[in-house]
């Protein structure tokens, strides 16, 4: 389920984004939620590197440094980002589970 939040962002962000809309053929809501996404797995996999992620923050650099744009159908790129979404809930789950026992210490 998504939900509607209102964000500001400074003009060179939104320059960014856009380009990234563009690049990818993206809404620019998507191209928010995957970097957002992208930024969570970073921190999960530098916090806790026990947790194994399905899908690492180098393999997603690794495919955009390989154009992916270029070689992959649209279905492919969303079934692509999909698993972007479901490890990332997986990292931030595992996050809070840690936070969860940090709390009760």
């Amino acid at each position: 389920m998504l939900k509607r939040y209102q964000v500001l962002l400074p003009d060179w962000l939104e320059d960014y984004i856009k380009i990234l809309v563009e690049k990818y053929d993206l809404s620019f809501s998507e191209v928010i939620r995957v970097e957002l996404c992208f930024s969570i797995l970073s921190s999960v996999a530098h916090l806790y590197p026990e947790h194994k992620l399905g899908i690492t923050p180098k393999q997603i650099t690794e495919m955009v440094k390989n154009n992916v744009q270029d070689t992959m159908e649209r279905d492919e790129m969303h079934r692509y980002l999909s698993k972007i979404y479901f490890e990332t809930r997986k990292a931030i789950e595992h996050r809070l589970a840690q936070e969860k026992k940090q709390k009760k210490k």
